[in-house]
């Protein structure tokens, strides 16, 4: 089966009303998309901004008519409109795609992400099987992958982790498969709490990771907190793990663009002694302990 895919690039206040546009047309589905290379990486609380350039994309039948479709909307619009754009869209076999593109990553020391398709390349090293899911971590962001490398040159052994913001529970995976001798993986969203739990159970480490929402958090002091989330739940979230991490405990807070360091020490600095500081693209990763 194939699809046709319009185009119309729009400023970010047009957006939503060209988009009603081609829903009224039959577009069986509209969504937006960066138009000018301007990442929105942490929008305010109860936002949902759009690039200053956004593309409209909008999938219609493979025989729709793209003149009579491009008449129609001037027709119903009551406001200049940019050029329309189509290009034929062949459906795809997504399972397959991303098996093709999805390959064991190494994050050093011996621990390995491995999707469960593929044989390990290395048997013998500490394995996460792990497959894209609903729930965000494969290890592919930079955020991950510098909390990944962490575990893998510190491993918990015979720790008690918290997994702060698990998502997959890929951290909470690894951590388990380290050494830890309990992990606490924690999420508000119940999709990230279910693939976490399905993920603990492929990997056979169900009895050494406790799933559970933040309200529902009871238990002594962990040596090791792991976070990778955004720098504002981050900021919120101090306190809460000055309280939870036992003393000269070590943390690590990811999920940070490097423009908002200066803010995450602020609020970190009176509980804890952050001491490292690792970079990946525009995401920096922060490391230290709870003071004594």
């Amino acid at each position: 089966m194939s699809w046709l895919q319009v185009k119309l690039t729009t400023p970010a206040t047009d957006a939503e009303y060209v988009a009603e546009l081609l829903q009224q047309l039959g577009a069986l589905s509209v969504t937006f998309s960066d138009a000018a290379d301007q990442p929105i990486y942490e929008p305010g609380v109860n936002e949902t901004p759009l690039w200053q350039t956004t593309d409209v994309l909008a999938l219609f039948p493979a025989d729709a008519n793209l003149a009579e479709l491009s008449t129609a909307l001037q027709q119903h619009s009551d406001r200049p409109l940019p050029v329309l754009r189509a290009d034929p869209l062949e459906d795809k076999d997504w399972v397959r795609a991303w098996m093709e593109h999805y390959q064991p990553m190494d994050f050093g020391h011996g621990l390995w992400i491995c999707p469960s398709h593929l044989a390990p390349p290395e048997p013998t090293a500490t394995n996460v099987m792990l497959d894209p899911g609903l729930a965000f971590g494969t290890g592919t962001h930079p955020t991950t992958a510098m909390c990944l490398r962490f575990l893998a040159a510190y491993p918990p052994r015979d720790q008690i982790v918290i997994d702060y913001g698990c998502g997959s529970g890929i951290l909470a995976l690894a951590a388990a498969k380290l050494g830890a001798h309990h992990v606490y993986a924690v999420d508000n969203d119940p999709q990230a709490l279910l693939a976490t739990q399905r993920n603990a159970e492929q990997n056979a480490v169900s009895e050494l990771i406790t799933v559970c929402a933040p309200g529902q958090l009871h238990l002594p002091t962990a040596n090791t907190i792991l976070a990778n989330i955004l720098a504002g739940p981050l900021v919120s979230l101090a306190p809460l793990f000055a309280s939870l991490l036992t003393s000269s405990g070590n943390i690590v807070l990811s999920g940070i663009l490097h423009s908002q360091n200066d803010m995450i020490q602020q609020a970190y600095r009176d509980n804890f002694i952050l001491t490292d500081h690792t970079r990946q693209d525009d995401w920096i990763a922060l490391m230290g302990q709870r003071r004594p």
